[in-house]
C-alpha cells in the first residue's frame, strides 16, 4: 500500500496521481486529507506557500462531491487570476479518471458572459477570485446558495489585498451546514474574524511553526547606503548570474524603474505591476516561467500568485510594511523541498525591522557583505572556464579550424587559454577594478580578515574561506554541500559556515584550525571517479568570526560574463530586439543606474 493508499483517496485519484508522478504526500496533505474524507468538519490549515495545499483540498473535493448532479457543490476562492487558473487546471489533472466532474475558473480580465455561460451548463466545482465572484452573485448569474464545500486558499493574502468585505459578502450568500476548509500561510487578525464568524469548532493543522518561515529558505541581509540599493543589486546578480528570482519593490513606480535600468545594464528582467494590461500580465508571466526573464522585479499585489517551483532567490529591494508580507516574499523560494535565499538590501535605519521579521518568522537573517568587483570577478572567472570545460562542441565550426590553426599556431597552449578567458574577463575587470565598496559599517564586518596577509594564504587564527571545484551542477545546495564537508572530514554541526554554492563551484568557511585537516583530506580525494579539489580562496573577504558561523551562512547561484540579452522580456518586441544586440555596458559609472531612464515608460511592461 503506498502513502497515498494509506490516505483513504478512491483509485480514480491513486491513478491521476501515479500519471502526476507523486510518490508521497507533503506534511500538510497527510495531515488534512484524511480529516477532510473521513469528516463533514470545518478545517483550518496553516503551511507555507508551496507545501502541496492544492493537493491537500483538491483530492478530497474531489473526491466527495456527487458527480450525478449539475448543482455547484464546491466553491473555491483564491487571491488572483493566475492563482485561480492554476487550482483550476490542477483539479482537471487530479479528476482526469472522474467522470462528468466539471471545474470552471471565475476571474476577472475576461468574459464574464462566457464564464456565466460555462457554468449554466454545470459546474459541481467553481474556483474564484472575490472580485468576480461577487459582480457575478449581484448579477445572479451564478447560485452558490447549496454548495457543501467551501475553500478559501492562501485567505492571509486576500485579506492584504483588501478582500475582506468581498469575502463576506460571498459567504453570506452561502449555506450555514457547509463545510468551510482554510488554508493560510499566517493567521493574522482578519483571518481569525473570518474564522470565528463563518466556521464552525474548526479543527486546526499547523505544518511548521505558525507563521514562521520555511526551514528550506535562508534569510540574508546586506546593509548599503540608500543611494546604493540598485549597485547593490547588480553586484548581488553578477554574484549569482544564473539567478532565477522575484525582486519585490514597494511600488509601481519603483518596480517599472528598476525593471528598466536592469533591461539597460543588459539583464534579462521584466516588471510586474497593477498598470499593466491582462495581456501584459500574461505575456511576461509566460516569460518568467519559461525563463526566458531571470529577473521578475515586482510588487506585492501583482505577485501574488506566482506558483514557479525553482525560484533561487527572492531580493527585498526594499523592505514591506508589514512582517506577514514578507513571510509571503520570501515564501516564493525554497519551494516543494528545495532550498532557496531571500536576501534584504537594507539602510541602517532599517535595522530594527530585521530584528522584528526574526521575531516572527522564527529564524534569524545572516549579516552578508555585498560582494567586491575583485570577489565577483573571481567567481566570474570560475564560471567561465567551467562554462568552457562544459560547451558542447558544435562539430559545424570543423571546416572552419584549419583556418583558425594557421591564426593560432605561434600561441603556446597556457598563452591561449589566457587569451580567451581574458576576452570576457577583461570587460568584467574593467568594470569592477576601481569600483569603491558599498558596504556601511554595519554589513557584517564582523570576522572579516584585515591583516594584510596575501591572497590564498591560510590564516593561523579567525576563520578561512576555501574554494571547492563542485557545485550546483553536482547536485549539491547549501545543505547538501554542508552535510558531505562535515562527514567527509568528520567535522562538527558548526564548523562549516559562510557556504556559497556556485553553478559548477563553491565556497565555504572554517575556523582555522581545521584548515591542514580539511587540505590534507582533499588531497587526491576522489567521489565518484573525480577529483574534489579544495583550496584556500585567493578572495577571503567571504569569512566569518564564530558569531557569524552559529548562523549558518549559506548562499547558492552560478555566474557568468555576459547576460543573454536575447532573454530580455521586459520590454516590447522592438526593444527586445535593440537588447539582444546591446553590448553590456561595464565601462558606465556603477551608479548610472541612479539617472533617470531616457527610454519611454510605456515601451516596457
Amino acid at each position: 500500500m503506498t502513502k497515498f493508499e494509506a490516505l483513504g483517496l478512491d483509485k480514480s485519484l491513486l491513478d491521476a496521481i501515479a500519471d502526476l508522478g507523486f510518490e508521497n504526500p507533503s506534511e500538510v496533505q497527510e495531515k488534512a486529507i484524511p480529516i477532510l474524507l473521513e469528516t463533514e468538519t470545518d478545517l483550518v490549515a496553516l503551511a507555507q506557500t508551496g507545501t502541496g495545499k492544492t493537493a491537500a483540498f483538491g483530492f478530497p473535493i474531489i473526491q466527495k462531491i456527487d458527480s450525478a448532479s449539475r448543482t455547484t457543490q464546491g466553491l473555491i476562492l483564491s487571491p488572483t487570476r493566475e492563482l485561480c487558473l492554476q487550482i483550476t487546471n490542477e483539479l482537471k489533472l487530479y479528476s482526469k479518471y472522474e467522470k462528468n466532474i466539471s471545474t470552471v475558473a471565475i476571474y476577472g480580465g475576461a468574459s464574464i458572459t462566457d464564464q456565466a455561460r460555462q457554468i449554466k451548463r454545470g459546474a459541481q466545482i467553481i474556483v474564484a477570485t472575490p472580485g468576480r465572484m461577487k459582480d457575478m452573485i449581484n448579477r445572479r448569474l451564478v447560485d452558490i446558495s447549496k454548495i457543501d464545500y467551501c475553500v478559501l486558499d492562501e485567505a492571509d493574502e486576500m485579506l492584504n489585498m483588501g478582500f475582506f468585505e468581498d469575502i463576506k459578502d460571498i459567504l453570506s450568500n452561502t449555506p450555514d451546514e457547509k463545510s468551510t476548509w482554510l488554508f493560510s500561510a499566517t493567521m493574522p487578525k482578519e483571518v481569525s474574524i473570518i474564522a470565528k464568524k463563518f466556521m464552525h469548532s474548526p479543527q486546526e493543522i499547523t505544518v511548521g511553526t505558525k507563521n514562521a518561515g520555511t526551514s528550506t529558505v535562508q534569510h540574508e541581509y546586506y546593509v548599503v547606503g540608500g543611494r546604493d540599493r540598485y549597485p547593490a543589486l547588480k553586484r548581488l546578480a553578477d554574484t549569482n548570474p544564473d539567478i532565477f528570482s522575484v525582486i519585490f519593490c514597494r511600488t509601481k513606480r519603483d518596480t517599472q524603474k528598476v525593471a528598466e535600468k536592469l533591461i539597460e545594464d543588459g539583464y534579462s528582467a521584466g516588471a510586474l505591476h497593477g498598470d499593466l494590461s491582462q495581456n501584459q500580465r500574461d505575456l511576461v508571466m509566460n516569460s518568467f516561467r519559461k525563463k526566458q526573464i531571470q529577473m521578475l522585479v515586482a510588487t506585492d499585489v501583482a505577485a501574488r500568485g506566482i506558483d514557479v517551483d525553482d525560484i533561487t532567490h527572492v531580493i527585498n529591494y526594499q523592505l514591506p510594511d508589514e512582517i506577514e508580507t514578507y513571510t509571503h516574499r520570501s515564501g516564493r523560494t525554497g519551494r516543494a523541498g528545495k532550498s532557496g535565499i531571500s536576501m534584504v538590501i537594507v539602510t541602517r535605519s532599517e535595522m530594527r525591522k530585521i530584528k522584528s521579521i526574526e521575531n516572527k518568522i522564527q529564524q534569524k537573517f545572516i549579516s552578508k557583505k555585498i560582494p567586491t568587483g575583485m570577489e565577483i570577478c573571481e567567481i566570474q572567472l570560475y564560471h567561465l572556464a567551467n562554462k568552457i570545460k562544459d560547451t558542447e562542441i558544435n562539430e559545424d565550426v570543423e571546416g572552419y579550424l584549419s583556418a583558425i590553426n594557421d591564426v593560432l599556431k605561434d600561441v603556446d597552449r597556457e598563452e591561449l587559454i589566457k587569451k580567451i578567458v581574458s576576452v570576457e574577463f577583461t570587460r568584467f575587470y574593467n568594470y569592477y577594478n576601481k569600483t569603491r565598496d558599498l558596504n556601511t559599517q554595519d554589513s557584517g564586518d564582523r570576522g572579516r580578515d584585515r591583516d594584510g596577509r596575501r591572497g590564498g594564504e591560510a590564516p593561523s587564527s579567525g576563520s578561512v574561506r576555501y574554494f571547492i571545484n563542485v557545485g550546483e551542477k553536482d547536485g549539491y545546495d547549501w545543505m547538501s554541500l554542508k552535510d558531505f564537508l562535515r562527514e567527509t572530514v568528520g567535522l562538527g554541526k558548526d564548523d562549516v559556515f559562510k557556504v556559497d554554492v556556485k553553478d559548477s563551484f563553491s565556497f565555504f568557511n572554517t575556523d582555522a584550525e581545521v584548515t591542514e585537516k580539511i587540505l590534507a583530506t582533499f588531497t587526491d580525494l576522489k567521489v565518484e571517479g573525480r577529483f574534489v579539489n579544495v583550496e584556500v580562496s585567493k578572495n577571503p573577504g567571504g569569512g566569518g568570526g564564530r558569531r557569524d558561523r552559529n548562523r549558518n551562512s549559506r548562499s547558492s547561484g552560478g555566474g557568468s560574463f555576459r547576460r543573454d540579452r536575447g532573454k530580455s522580456g521586459g520590454g516590447s518586441g522592438r526593444d527586445r530586439d535593440r537588447s539582444k544586440k546591446r553590448e553590456r555596458s561595464f565601462g558606465k559609472s556603477e551608479n548610472s543606474g541612479n539617472r533617470r531612464s531616457k527610454r519611454k515608460k510605456n515601451d516596457f511592461f
